[in-house]
């Protein structure tokens, strides 16, 4: 391993919180992550990088180098694409969930697609889960906790469930104080084959046990943009995601409720197979996509965070 390696390596133990996520999002073991730092502890003479069960933690050199590190990468990155700006050629295939697929994902598919000519993609918007080996996926936007896989997968940010309405519902029919009172007010489902649905809660405001609260509901649609335009034309409480209402929440068009007893967030991660050539577009679309994802998630998440309880 040379000292670039070694760089992006830590870099991205960095951005990841540990030294095994950087280790799986270039397809190496745990172990190679650690002799990158030691590696580069050894060159620099100092500690640079704490690590304890609560995570990585930078010493005041490690801040230093690791801003020198970001500068080193990126000019060498920029320095790559003046040399072979259209370099990157071939078909990517990548699939998302349908909404955040439309909403997040498309708009970084054009421009990378603007940025890159040689490239030609299919976009799978799908609420599935894709078998991507059977269906010949490169890249897969999950918005779930993951099991173990031999995929790479580099987290994007989390989202949250919230229950939300227009303050002209809320107005007419009051605010819920916990999911018990979900029973006398109208809400909206997406569920295709009937009208109950099972909403998850925490337990108790501030407890990590969850609960399932039943949920009879007026109108059910299988689109998630139809039931929010109903919630919109203060109809009733819809659950949705975030991500999904962030804008809305921002101008006030809804507000959240029973935030104390939402349940814990769920993580976004990009998925691809190990080890993708440098100037393939799969690699090429993860190095764009990735910085420019993780800010939409982080801009939306910092609106909810924002937001006043209601």
């Amino acid at each position: 391993m040379d000292r670039l390696d070694a760089m992006e390596m830590a870099v991205a133990a960095i951005d990841e919180g540990s030294l095994a996520a950087a280790a799986r999002r270039f397809g190496r073991s745990a172990a190679a992550a650690t002799r990158a730092i030691a590696l580069l502890e050894e060159g620099a003479g100092e500690t640079l990088l704490l690590r304890s069960t609560r995570g990585l933690r930078l010493t005041e050199a490690g801040e230093r180098h690791v801003a020198i590190w970001r500068e080193v990468l990126n000019r060498l990155a920029e320095a790559r694409m003046d040399q072979a700006p259209n370099a990157i050629g071939g078909t990517l295939v990548l699939t998302a969930p349908e909404l955040f697929g439309r909403l997040k994902v498309m708009p970084v598919l054009e421009s990378f697609l603007t940025a890159h000519p040689g490239v030609q993609a299919r976009a799978l918007l799908l609420n599935r889960v894709v078998d991507m080996v059977g269906e010949g996926v490169d890249v897969a936007i999950r918005l779930a906790h993951l099991q173990d896989s031999s995929l790479v997968a580099v987290k994007l940010g989390e989202v949250r469930q919230v229950v939300c309405a227009s303050p002209t519902y809320l107005d007419r029919h009051g605010q819920p104080q916990e999911p018990a009172e979900l029973s006398d007010h109208l809400c909206i489902g997406m569920n295709p084959d009937g009208n109950r649905e099972l909403w998850t809660f925490r337990q108790n405001s501030g407890s990590a046990r969850t609960r399932s609260a039943a949920v009879q509901t007026r109108l059910s649609t299988t689109s998630v943009a139809a039931a929010l335009d109903v919630a919109l034309r203060g109809q009733g409480l819809v659950r949705v995601l975030s991500y999904q209402v962030a804008e809305q929440l921002a101008v006030g068009r809804l507000r959240r409720v029973l935030i104390p007893f939402e349940p814990e967030a769920i993580p976004v991660h990009m998925i691809f197979r190990p080890n993708p050539r440098p100037w393939s577009p799969v690699r090429g679309f993860v190095d764009h996509a990735v910085p420019i994802l993780r800010n939409e998630l982080a801009q939306a998440a910092a609106v909810i965070d924002w937001l006043p309880s209601t």
